[in-house]
């Protein structure tokens, strides 16, 4: 399995897409058209990282909702267990299952990973923001959690 070559760049169109909500109900992003996104990708659900980083969101909700600002998370988790989690630590947002990571590949996102003196491919944590007009407006490539939501918002303060 190569690794995804692409890197999307601020200014370059959001990769259009379509995937199953955690609620199993069809999700475009083109239907989003017209307001800002920030899209984040993670590993997989209800592991350490990954609950902090979407509670971290949810705990700051207000501040995105403020500015009219859309978070959406993705994984290669099942429907059925994007809706756990999602249930689990009452995240407010709308989680995508993207099992067969056609759209983190279609972002660059998929990549050889190293854990532990193992190789597989899997998600490295990365957020986009994608502005009104459809584009990349910003890039968080290797997020780190700690600090990360402050980053997007900080961020949001130069796109919006």
């Amino acid at each position: 399995m190569a690794q995804t070559a692409l890197k999307l760049q601020p200014g370059d169109p959001a990769p259009d897409f379509e995937l199953l909500t955690d609620a199993g109900e069809t999700f475009r992003l083109s239907d989003l058209e017209g307001k800002t996104v920030v899209l984040y990708f993670y590993p997989k659900a209800d592991t350490p990282g990954c609950t902090k980083e979407s509670c971290s969101f949810r705990d700051n909700m207000s501040r995105f909702r403020r500015r009219g600002v859309v978070i959406v998370g993705i994984s290669p988790d099942k429907v059925a267990k994007q809706a756990k989690f999602k249930e689990k630590y009452g995240l407010p947002f709308t989680l995508l299952a993207d099992e067969d990571h056609k759209v983190a590949e279609a972002y660059g996102v998929w990549k050889l990973k190293k854990n532990y003196g193992r190789e597989y491919m899997g998600i490295e944590r990365t957020t986009f923001i994608i502005g009104k007009d459809g584009k990349i407006a910003r890039v968080f490539p290797k997020v780190k959690v700690d600090g990360h939501v402050d980053e997007v918002l900080a961020a949001l303060e130069e796109v919006a």
